[in-house]
């Protein structure tokens, strides 16, 4: 199930299960889990990307390993919230995983996610070589909060 809409992502995700947030970039993916109660998203790996195939099964063994109930793959929307090349990818990604993996999957809007992993790291007087090392799941990680924020926030009002 690939959905955009997070009232019905949370529906089918199944309870005290944690979530895996994705920063899918050109050359890595940036990968961040919450815990099972969905407070905090903790930055985990990044992953040199290569094809397709090996990207997804990277993913599935974080998935398998710390049994996720859901995906969230940050959605790089430009300025103007239109959706570009990238977004455009960032959608075939989720298609395409949606073939290997029934775990249900949605989208966050990423804009300016790695401006605030950036801002954290250099705040913490990380080392320029730390923070390339680190910046796409540490953004992975401002993506999923996002969310776990969001679904936190639907959980007062029903």
């Amino acid at each position: 199930m690939i959905t955009d809409d997070i009232t019905e992502f949370a529906a089918a995700v199944p309870a005290l299960r944690p979530l895996i947030g994705l920063d899918l970039g050109t050359k890595t993916i940036g990968i961040a889990v919450s815990d099972t109660f969905r407070s905090v998203a903790s930055p985990i790996e990044t992953i040199k990307r290569t094809k397709f195939t090996a990207d997804a099964q990277a993913v599935i063994a974080h998935i398998t390993k710390r049994d996720i109930g859901g995906l969230v793959l940050g959605l790089p929307r430009n300025m103007d919230g239109t959706e570009g090349p990238r977004a455009q990818a960032t959608r075939a990604f989720a298609r395409n995983f949606d073939r290997l993996h029934t775990i249900p999957i949605t989208f966050w809007d990423e804009r300016l996610s790695t401006v605030a992993a950036e801002k954290a790291l250099l705040e913490a007087d990380t080392t320029r070589k730390r923070r390339s090392e680190v910046i796409d799941h540490v953004a992975a990680s401002y993506i999923l909060q996002g969310v776990l924020d969001r679904l936190a926030h639907i959980g007062q009002e029903t």
